[in-house]
């Protein structure tokens, strides 16, 4: 995937043009090391904008983006979703990786056993917690931890889990 989707434009703020961004990214303040966003609407529709504010109030976002300058054309953003490129990403970590690199992988346990491929990365607060959806279409839910998750393997779209009692 060559974009990643970081927020979603819930509502505008003031009469100036700012929007409301609810974030959906784990690193908030990576809206400070941004330039410009790029907004695809529900049509596929893309334009891009460069940010000239931003702005923090509670758990979201307010950008004044260039050329947005009254409520009206701020609103017609709503509902947009807000993506970068991939080379504009937070760098990872040890152990951490994108969700969508993520979504997709087979799951299997160490002994073997095929449990399912992984559809969803719930982020919970504590720790993400993986969807794996089974072959017979029921859910597992695998939390990020150290204890449960063995190995990834990104490029090759395998994880290896050990299940905790009561997982399944």
């Amino acid at each position: 995937m060559d974009y990643f989707e970081i927020g979603k434009i819930v509502n505008t703020v003031g009469v100036k043009g700012e929007i409301r961004v609810y974030p959906t990214t784990d690193e908030l303040r990576r809206y400070d090391r941004l330039t410009e966003i790029a907004v695809i609407f529900d049509d596929g529709t893309r334009k891009t904008w460069i940010i000239e504010k931003v702005r923090y109030h509670r758990n979201l976002v307010m950008l004044k983006l260039a050329g947005i300058d009254n409520v009206e054309d701020a609103h017609k953003l709503r509902g947009g979703t807000i993506i970068i490129e991939r080379e504009n990403a937070v760098p990872l970590g040890d152990d951490e990786y994108y969700i969508p690199d993520l979504i997709g992988i087979s799951v299997a346990t160490q002994e073997g056993e095929h449990l399912g491929t992984l559809t969803n990365v719930l982020l919970t607060g504590a720790n993400d917690v993986y969807v794996v959806k089974q072959p017979n279409g029921k859910e597992i839910l695998i939390p990020a931890i150290g204890k449960c998750i063995i190995d990834v393997d990104v490029a090759g779209k395998k994880m290896v889990v050990a299940l905790l009692e009561g997982l399944i």
